[in-house]
């Protein structure tokens, strides 16, 4: 596939043309045909007219009837999680969303039919206990509560069922008929715990995924969704996992886009390059791959069997003098550097209740505190720290300012090996998705849709 910063930097560069020279732009078109493994023509003619917009989002799907009911009220549960009132959403990006979740719908009634054809069924009980459970995790309200709840947003207990009974009749497909032919032979673990062993100190990732399908009719429409979604990402308002599965195309959207820990060299070529150049915390995104494009957001990383100097854990004293109401920036500002000299005073530990008198702060002890769960900046400078030292002072006009005081470091050791039948486990899990992957192309591939 070619990059798409190229066809993109094409298309817009068209649109923008467009706006100032609309006869020019209808009369010269781009001929040229994209690399692919299809036989198309150059210089092609298109018979008729298609304009998917245009199409309502209702279809049938061998046999079983996707309404519009069904897309508008789950349209309304996702802009109910997104903190967007739903009649906000309007014009084409209302149509974007319902053509999108059109095709979620349809994905989720191949799922359920083929689990129900392989005599695999999720009981209603079973279902309300799980709505049970999501009503009190991500609604803050009670099952029997519930459906009045999503009435008033627009949505409807019967569209979390459904989205639930998917979720769960495939689950079970895959252990059923995907896991037990699933195997791993002693040699293959063997030879990845050889390669851990070979490959300590490399760089690993924790990262999760947000995948989106694409194909050349829709690539600039689901490239425009995904800067979209990352913008509300962004926001922090909801957790990437909540995000990943709702949107995500991928089979791990039922845990949350969560990839687990991989290894540059593991990854397309795309995504390893985006994620070397993230930082803990970030979000990067869209990345173009085969297929669609990815929204990543890495939560962590470490070296191969080396120890992480990030979980050290740590014994600390936080010093804090709190401003008055409506202090200014340039009087927050002359306290703080009166603070950062007084904070010069403290040789050791012992002396920060001292210290923190003649200033006027207040000491809290803070014992057990793991490095990374410091921001990343106070991260790199505790990180430097020597027994006794205090940090810079940190804060705004608002809260107040602080400092830290290193009071005692417990390294950890390093990583050790897996064991071999974690490495089993891992190693079955990714190729279980994979294969259900597969299935439901094969799935889309053979149903009978039939839109309306």
């Amino acid at each position: 596939m070619k990059s798409f910063g190229r066809r993109a930097g094409r298309a817009l560069a068209l649109a923008a043309l467009a706006t100032t020279t609309a006869a020019q732009a209808q009369a010269v078109q781009d001929q040229s045909v994209p690399e692919s493994s299809l036989d198309i023509p150059a210089n092609l003619q298109i018979f008729g007219k298609l304009d998917p917009n245009v199409r309502k989002p209702t279809a049938i799907v061998n046999d079983t009837v996707v309404t519009g009911t069904d897309v508008d009220q789950r349209l309304a549960l996702i802009a109910f999680y997104n903190n967007v009132p739903v009649a906000k959403v309007t014009g084409d990006e209302r149509d974007r969303l319902r053509l999108q979740i059109l095709r979620q719908l349809i994905d989720e009634t191949l799922q359920i039919q083929e689990a129900k054809a392989s005599d695999i069924t999720v009981t209603e009980a079973e279902i309300n206990q799980a709505v049970a459970r999501t009503a009190q995790s991500s609604f803050h309200t009670t099952a029997a509560q519930l459906p009045d709840f999503l009435r008033k947003v627009g949505a409807s207990d019967r569209t979390l069922k459904r989205e639930i009974e998917a979720e769960l009749a495939w689950q079970r497909y895959l252990r059923r008929k995907i896991e037990p032919t699933t195997n791993v032979g002693d040699a293959e673990v063997k030879g990845i715990l050889d390669r851990l062993k070979a490959a300590q100190g490399t760089q690993e990732f924790n990262i999760q995924e947000i995948f989106l399908r694409a194909d050349a009719s829709n690539e600039q429409q689901v490239f425009a969704n995904a800067r979209a979604m990352l913008a509300e990402i962004q926001k922090g308002q909801r957790p990437f996992g909540d995000f990943a599965r709702q949107y995500s195309e991928a089979s791990t959207k039922g845990t949350g886009g969560d990839l687990g820990w991989v290894r540059a060299n593991t990854l397309p070529d795309e995504l390893a390059q985006a994620a070397q150049g993230m930082q803990v915390g970030q979000v990067a995104g869209p990345i173009e791959n085969s297929g669609g494009f990815s929204i990543l957001y890495l939560t962590d990383k470490r070296q191969v069997l080396t120890a992480d100097p990030r979980n050290a854990k740590l014994s600390l004293k936080q010093l804090t003098i709190k401003f008055p109401p409506n202090t200014t920036q340039a009087d927050a500002t002359a306290r703080a550097s009166a603070f950062a000299t007084g904070l010069r005073a403290i040789h050791g530990c012992g002396t920060v209740e001292k210290s923190a008198g003649a200033l006027g702060a207040e000491v809290v002890d803070n014992d057990a505190v793991l490095v990374r769960q410091l921001p990343a900046q106070l991260q790199e400078i505790v990180l430097k720290m020597q027994i006794g030292e205090a940090t810079p002072p940190f804060g705004n006009p608002q809260e107040g300012v602080r400092a830290l005081v290193l009071c005692g470091r417990d390294d950890t050791q390093a990583a050790q090996l897996p064991r071999a039948d974690q490495v089993q486990d891992q190693l079955e899990q990714t190729r279980v998705n994979l294969r259900a992957q597969q299935k439901l192309r094969d799935l889309r591939r053979d149903a009978v849709i039939e839109y309306r």
